[in-house]
């Protein structure tokens, strides 16, 4: 009889109400330090703790930093700090808009029932 290849590359039973036998399972034979990675030593956790911390605390102080100015990659002006999102844009723009600063002022007062303020 001619040996059968099949998925796990077994030789088909004699009987054919034999069982098939599993395949023997062949664990990792390297040292359990290898396996299983040590743990940090605890100064090690600690500076690691120290760490996040300080950046933590760097990172509130600049969301909380306020309005800030950034010029983009493309040329434009952003703004940063007034929402989620910068408001960019162009020179010739920004100059447009802040020629009617005492329109949009006077609009504000004038549909001030209508607008909602951000808290």
């Amino acid at each position: 009889m001619t040996p059968y290849v099949g998925r796990m590359n077994r030789a088909a039973p004699q009987d054919a109400s034999a069982e098939w036998s599993r395949p023997r399972i062949e664990w990792c034979r390297l040292p359990r330090t290898i396996c299983y990675p040590s743990r940090m030593a605890d100064d090690d956790v600690t500076a690691e703790l120290e760490r996040l911390r300080a950046e933590n605390a760097r990172l509130k102080r600049t969301a909380t930093r306020g309005v800030s100015l950034k010029v983009s990659e493309k040329g434009g002006l952003s703004v940063y700090g007034l929402g989620r999102f910068p408001v960019t844009l162009y020179k010739e723009q920004w100059t447009k808009l802040l020629d009617m600063a005492d329109d949009i002022r006077s609009f504000i007062r004038d549909n001030d029932a209508s607008l909602k303020t951000k808290s």
